[in-house]
């Protein structure tokens, strides 16, 4: 496939007719109000004319995420569950959603103390669902992660494309004057149906099509909440899907927290018909990604060093299986701590106090949920993490 245009299609618009559910005011009410509603062209055809700079830096990145994936490929077990949370947290920060990495691991396993924190737990699970869906590239595939997302959230009808406008602008209750208007939501599943189209050809780069993707979707904005969050988990399914990684989800969101106003401005230059900076978002958002989980990596791995040399427990004690278990999951109740010794929840309670007299958890009763032991070591090296993604990049 190819494009004889030496440029990436702008959007167009249309004018649309403002009809509030709830008249908003009495001028609005009388007088007809427009608004213009964007139209995405067709991309399952094109072929992006990059500069061969832009290119080397994607392709660059995508060895650079590969190596990575491929150097804890012996070591999934250990790390995946952790990089994967990273990666949502992240993501969800992008969208001002924050919280401590011991809230989220706590709502995780039911504790109801931080709404962001479940909101950010929700948005580990769509994160799961995509690199679980990865092979099956699908508008229900897209369906499904909003699903999954949004499942608590019932007023923006979780895994069902939009029948309303939604806009990106100052104004919420209304779309005139917005900054973007996405397509009228007659619009969406053709749009979708050209997407998965493009993200499913083998002749785009992996690293370019997974940019220009999340891109598209973005502009296609097809649910009513969650459009961002969903478009980054639909981001490591791409690159799942292209055996970019096989075995983690790298936090490029991560990487793109570094310059959230050059995200933006990426996708308004999408938008206006220029590709290129989405694609250098990504790739340099890879590289940052990657350096900065390599710390993390790093620091986990002295910590549970450390542990061998303080825990004193004899060696047939469960308390040592644990550390494993702790350094990927570092909340644990002893519901979970049973599941993941493959043990009776009684039997757990003995090697979870090992570990706390040896100074490798804290124990802290949840309202109604009993106690919650932790590694306070496991979650500090994860909140640096996030504190580093999340220092900006200075304005260039």
């Amino acid at each position: 496939m190819s494009n004889d245009r030496n440029e990436w299609p702008a959007i167009r618009y249309e004018t649309v007719d403002w009809h509030p559910a709830v008249p908003i005011s009495d001028s609005i009410s009388v007088v007809p109000h427009r608004y213009r509603a964007a139209i995405p062209a067709p991309i399952a055809g094109l072929m992006p004319a990059l500069d061969p700079a832009v290119v080397a830096a994607a392709e660059n990145a995508t060895a650079e995420l590969t190596r990575f994936d491929a150097e804890l490929g012996h070591r999934v077990a250990a790390f995946a569950p952790v990089l994967l949370r990273s990666e949502a947290a992240s993501s969800s920060q992008i969208e001002n959603l924050t919280a401590s990495a011991r809230a989220i691991f706590s709502a995780e396993l039911g504790a109801r103390g931080s709404r962001n924190a479940e909101l950010i737990a929700a948005n580990t699970r769509a994160m799961s669902a995509a690199i679980s869906l990865a092979e099956n590239l699908s508008p229900d595939m897209i369906r499904e992660l909003h699903r999954v997302l949004m499942a608590e959230q019932p007023r923006h009808t979780p895994g069902q494309w939009r029948t309303e406008a939604v806009w990106i602008g100052t104004h919420s209750d209304s779309p005139i004057g917005a900054d973007f208007v996405a397509p009228v939501h007659e619009r969406i599943p053709a749009l979708i149906d050209d997407l998965v189209a493009f993200a499913g050809r083998r002749d785009v780069p992996a690293l370019v099509s997974t940019a220009i993707t999340h891109a598209q979707f973005e502009t296609i904005h097809p649910f009513t909440d969650g459009n961002g969050r969903t478009g980054r988990a639909l981001a490591q399914a791409l690159l799942r899907n292209r055996g970019v990684t096989r075995n983690v989800a790298v936090p490029v969101s991560a990487g793109l927290l570094a310059n959230v106003e050059g995200y933006h401005d990426a996708l308004t230059a999408y938008r206006a018909g220029d590709p290129a900076p989405i694609v250098m978002s990504f790739a340099s958002a890879a590289g940052r990604a990657v350096a900065n989980a390599r710390l993390l990596v790093a620091e986990v791995d002295d910590i549970r060093k450390s542990w061998d040399s303080r825990l004193t427990a004899r060696r047939s004690s469960n308390a040592w299986r644990l550390l494993d278990v702790i350094a990927r999951q570092p909340v644990l109740n002893s519901a979970a701590a049973a599941e993941a010794l493959d043990v009776k929840q009684p039997n757990v309670y003995p090697p979870l106090q090992a570990l706390v007299d040896a100074g490798i958890l804290k124990s802290k009763a949840e309202h109604k949920l009993g106690p919650f032991w932790r590694s306070e070591e496991v979650l500090t090296a994860i909140d640096r993490f996030a504190a580093r993604a999340g220092r900006r990049e200075k304005a260039r």
